[in-house]
């Protein structure tokens, strides 16, 4: 059943001419990020120069914990949210220190949290440890922060078990669920995007999706725009549902 869902919705798909509008909107789902070893204060503060231009401005700047503070300095009295990671990129961490990191980050401005599901523990059967991590983080980010969980789609491959781990981290009280880390050898795909997609929707609960890990062209962010309007609507496509991970479309769009 859920094979044929995602085959009927991607044969339903359809090119997106890449106009002027379509790239301002593009540009308002963007979380820019920078999470490279070589980041400094100084690339982050020229990051976020760019998170506000002429055409419009980013959903938010995504950077490692330790640029927070200056992030939202930089990015004070704008629109644009900061978000961090936390978990980050393996999932492999202390529940104890990635809440504890978590809170570090909130206090230093962070309004979103990206953090990584314990996939491998997941896949090792530790399925209840796993919801209980990402139930701890959501009570730590309270109502104000929003809590993205990164799923590493690529890593779980297989529909049946992005659907499951996507139902766990919805009843566990995600706000987003992100496909991926960006530091795994697959990414962001379309099917992995469908599934949790009609997943949400199944659930018919409020939450988002955030893609991210490969999409380094106006041409892919437009293919799942046009994906989670096929399965959600294009009403549902806002900055408060749907986001992109990327940083290397923001020359195009600004």
């Amino acid at each position: 059943m859920l094979h044929s869902q995602i085959n009927s919705v991607l044969d339903s798909m359809e090119a997106i001419a890449p106009t002027p509008q379509w790239l301002k909107r593009i540009l308002s789902l963007m979380d820019l990020t920078s999470l490279n070893s070589s980041d400094t204060k100084e690339s982050i503060a020229a990051l976020c120069q760019k998170a506000v231009t002429p055409n419009g401005h980013v959903a938010a700047v995504c950077c490692y914990p330790e640029f927070v503070s200056e992030a939202a300095a930089a990015l004070k009295g704008t629109p644009v949210k900061i978000a961090t990671v936390a978990n980050f990129p393996l999932g492999t961490d202390y529940m104890q220190d990635v809440l504890a990191n978590i809170r570090d980050a909130i206090a230093l401005g962070a309004n979103e949290v990206d953090v990584v599901f314990p996939y491998e523990r997941y896949l090792g059967g530790e399925r209840a440890l796993a919801k209980d991590l990402v139930r701890e983080c959501k009570k730590v980010c309270g109502k104000d922060v929003i809590l993205k969980v990164i799923l590493e789609t690529g890593v779980l491959n297989k529909p049946s078990l992005i659907a499951d781990a996507s139902k766990a981290v919805i009843e566990a009280g995600a706000d987003f669920i992100k496909t991926s880390t960006g530091k795994a050898e697959v990414g962001a795909t379309l099917m992995a995007a469908a599934v949790i997609l009609l997943t949400i929707k199944e659930m018919e609960m409020p939450v988002g999706l955030k893609v991210a890990g490969g999409i380094r062209e106006v041409e892919d962010a437009l293919e799942y725009i046009d994906l989670a309007n096929k399965i959600m609507g294009s009403a549902w496509v806002t900055p408060q549902r749907f986001r992109i991970g990327a940083s290397q479309l923001i020359e195009r769009l600004g």
